[in-house]
């Protein structure tokens, strides 16, 4: 786990200050400076473009991680590579055709209950275009253990340059409708960064000749497209669904929510990056040891991590709240529910990883589509039910039940499980600290709230982790902070 500590750490930091840019945008730069309807726009956009990207990366990205390592020879290796740069063109350009032809139906239908999306729907295809290929570089990075940079990309670089966009908003130097057009644009900037990257860690020769194993690696790519994705895509299902029901301003109430929420899978994003190649090397070596060794680490450390940002956040929801404007703060019970999916999903470590780099990838497919169909028809209920309330429980049942599946699949399949003794202790840790900051009730202003009861609470939290030795990983993580803080 050195390595993946390492590489890691790094990408915590970056996530980290990540996360506290996101926050600023998302706190008080969006909501304060963007009209509400232009925030529902971009979210749609984003999130629309995000569901259709898996179908134009055709899998390539899994496919890299997957196979990349298991070449020997260069030949092959540039053969393999060759085929992932054009091989997502066999998507673009016919569906590209499909949609000039069809334009005008598919913005109509899209804008039935919002006319602000139609004259904006041809942005879909070219954000999932870019990010389409900014993914499949990243991918070429990670397999030569080079996540670094590609995570500051892609989670640092795009909301910087909002951070930057609202700000010229504000003293009206762009208005919202360019604000808009340059957000689609800073998704290819970041696509060519990753491109020049990854071509630095590798340029292959251009060859159109096929590897090897080319019938392989189409069939994984096309059982993979959905399945890789399904997890990542849920809330942006969401995203898509709420306004064919409700105002194009609910999707930005929504998305505000599900931001806090979701920052409970910071660690588990760093940790992923570098952890799904080493399990893809793994399991290609039929090292069975090391694939438990990764199960195990990568699921506590993740819990503990995961775990101490889930308490913080559902400690100080209300202080947070009330730093926003009124019309932003209905979406408590959508923070819980999406915070809880996201805790569950780190709890299972890399157990996507798995199943996606083994020779029972092929589940993955029926799963995918299992848990889009789902979301999708719970949506369509509970959105007309209880609202955007509705849309993060369809989000929390729809994890709760696969990832139970997941786990239980793994069990089956592999004998291997990742829960330990420490597993449980550390979720009654998490409850009880959780508990506590819910009901611990400050009198002063919200910031003071907030600094007080997190700092409260961290330090309880830590301590108790470090003395029950719940990680060895973070034990000596934390060793080696205070080493350093005594120089």
């Amino acid at each position: 786990m050195g390595i993946v500590l390492k590489e890691s750490y790094k990408n915590t930091v970056t996530l980290l200050i990540a996360i506290l840019v996101g926050a600023i945008n998302t706190l008080f730069l969006y909501v304060y400076f963007l009209d509400v309807a232009y925030y529902g726009l971009i979210t749609f956009v984003l999130s629309t473009a995000f569901i259709l990207k898996p179908l134009i990366a055709l899998g390539v990205n899994f496919s890299i991680v997957k196979f990349f390592s298991a070449y020997t020879d260069k030949e092959n290796k540039d053969k393999f590579l060759s085929l992932a740069l054009w091989q997502p063109l066999l998507v673009v350009i016919p569906l590209g055709f499909v949609t000039s032809f069809f334009y005008d139906f598919i913005s109509t239908l899209l804008s039935d209950k919002n006319p602000l999306v139609k004259n904006y729907t041809y942005l879909i295809f070219l954000v999932a275009i870019a990010n389409a290929y900014f993914e499949i570089f990243y991918a070429w990075a990670r397999v030569h253990l080079k996540s670094v940079f590609g995570n500051i990309l892609k989670e640092l670089f795009v909301r910087i340059v909002a951070s930057l966009l609202l700000v010229a908003v504000y003293f009206k130097i762009i208005d919202s409708h360019q604000f808009v057009l340059c957000m689609v644009g800073a998704y290819f900037l970041q696509a060519i960064f990753m491109m020049i990257f990854a071509f630095k860690q590798y340029l292959p020769k251009v060859s159109f000749q096929l590897p090897n194993n080319f019938k392989e690696v189409i069939k994984y790519s096309l059982y993979i497209i959905l399945a890789g994705s399904a997890a990542t895509i849920l809330l942006d299902i969401d995203k898509f669904m709420i306004p064919q029901k409700e105002v194009i301003e609910q999707v930005a109430f929504y998305a505000v929510a599900v931001y806090i929420g979701s920052v409970i899978e910071i660690p588990g994003r760093a940790m992923s990056q570098i952890v799904q190649p080493l399990t893809a090397k793994a399991i290609n070596e039929g090292k069975e040891d090391e694939v438990l060794d990764l199960y195990q680490k990568t699921s506590i450390n993740l819990l503990i991590a995961s775990g101490f940002i889930f308490m913080l956040v559902n400690s100080n929801i209300s202080s947070v709240y009330q730093l926003l404007p009124k019309a932003y703060t209905h979406g408590v019970w959508v923070v819980l529910m999406i915070s809880i999916a996201k805790l569950y999903h780190m709890f299972l470590g890399n157990n996507g990883a798995i199943i996606s780099n083994s020779k029972h990838y092929r589940i993955l497919l029926p799963y995918g589509l299992a848990m889009a169909f789902m979301v999708i028809v719970l949506n369509n209920s509970l959105i007309d039910l209880l609202g955007i309330d509705g849309a993060a429980l369809a989000t929390l049942i729809v994890v709760l039940l696969f990832n139970t599946l997941k786990l239980w699949y793994v069990k089956a399949k592999f004998n291997i499980q990742p829960t330990t003794n420490k597993t449980w202790i550390a979720l009654g840790v998490i409850a009880v600290f959780t508990s506590i900051g819910i009901m611990i009730n400050l009198p002063f202003h919200p910031i003071v709230n907030l600094l007080v009861e997190s700092t409260l609470l961290s330090g309880m939290y830590v301590f108790v982790v470090i003395q029950c030795n719940l990680s060895l990983d973070i034990t000596n993580l934390y060793k080696k902070g205070l080493l350093f803080l005594k120089r």
